[in-house]
């Protein structure tokens, strides 16, 4: 049990609603397992700069995740933001650092993560992308930025607004070679025919709509590797279908997982206990 008392670090979740996230039952169990005199708690929050005023406000505040609505809106309200995060424009970590706050985005850490762990190097690798949304905007800005430079990076989406200006905003912030069309099966085809990653990143085979997919199985072929950031359920079809054609799979489970150890590595300075995580995180899907 933890054991908590005046000198007990705080660590918790702002959004709006908060009551489905898995993020304190990872988090509590990280810090009991490396027994630190840290907790996490859940707050939920409809007066976003009030809440800051607050933490700013109370002493043995370490750090926050951030969720909808507030990514985007928390930006202007710290103090400084990781080059990343402010090239994503959205932040979802916060690290409160001797009267400090400090904004980072480990979605897009997550990601690369996930990719390596599953043995994926994206270095010279052309990636397909499907969505073009806020974890759409994470990953591809991970990429864009990673010291490991892919050759290439098509973005296929269903909003053109979004979708473009994701790309204007590539090519204007990083060296990556983007190209983008519409999402669609005529497109798909030959996207996936040059790509040597897929990484999907659209709500698409989420539970409970479990049986849809953005890719024809027909369409997928052994040379690629497939990474759905869908977690639940722990494996979506587009996966099944892509491990039934022989591809490499990576389970959405392995970029929130990871998601979660960057924060936890930034609020505590300490390796995370992943296997301790990734038990809980697979038995809320068991």
């Amino acid at each position: 049990m933890l054991d908590i008392n005046t000198h007990t670090k705080l660590c918790g979740l702002l959004g709006n609603p908060v009551e489905h996230s898995l993020s304190p039952a990872i988090h509590n169990a990280a810090f009991q397992k490396l027994g630190l005199n840290f907790v996490y708690l859940a707050f939920r929050v409809e007066d976003l700069a009030g809440a800051i005023r607050g933490i700013r406000a109370m002493g043995n505040m370490r750090g926050f995740s951030v969720t909808i609505p507030h990514k985007v809106a928390v930006v202007p309200l710290l103090d400084d933001i990781e080059p990343t995060a402010r090239h994503i424009g959205s932040v979802n970590t916060i690290v409160v650092n001797d009267g400090r706050l400090t904004g980072y985005n480990t979605d897009a850490t997550g990601a690369m993560r996930a990719l390596e762990a599953g043995g994926v190097r994206p270095k010279g690798q052309r990636v397909l992308m499907l969505g073009s949304g806020g974890a759409a905007r994470a990953v591809a800005f991970a990429l864009g930025m990673s010291k490991e430079s892919v050759a290439g990076l098509t973005i296929l989406g269903i909003d053109d607004r979004e979708r473009t200006g994701l790309v204007r905003d590539l090519r204007a912030r990083t060296s990556l070679a983007v190209s983008e069309g519409p999402l669609n099966e005529q497109t798909l085809k030959p996207a996936l025919e040059q790509a040597q990653t897929v990484i999907h990143c659209t709500p698409v085979g989420m539970h409970p709509k479990r049986d849809e997919t953005c890719v024809p199985a027909a369409l997928l072929q052994p040379h690629l590797t497939v990474m759905d950031i869908v977690y639940n359920p722990l494996e979506t079809k587009l996966l099944r279908d892509a491990r039934a054609a022989g591809c490499r799979t990576i389970r959405g489970l392995e970029m929130f997982l990871y998601q979660a150890v960057a924060q936890f590595e930034l609020w505590t300075g300490q390796s995370a206990p992943t296997d301790v995580m990734r038990a809980v995180l697979e038995s809320r899907f068991s």
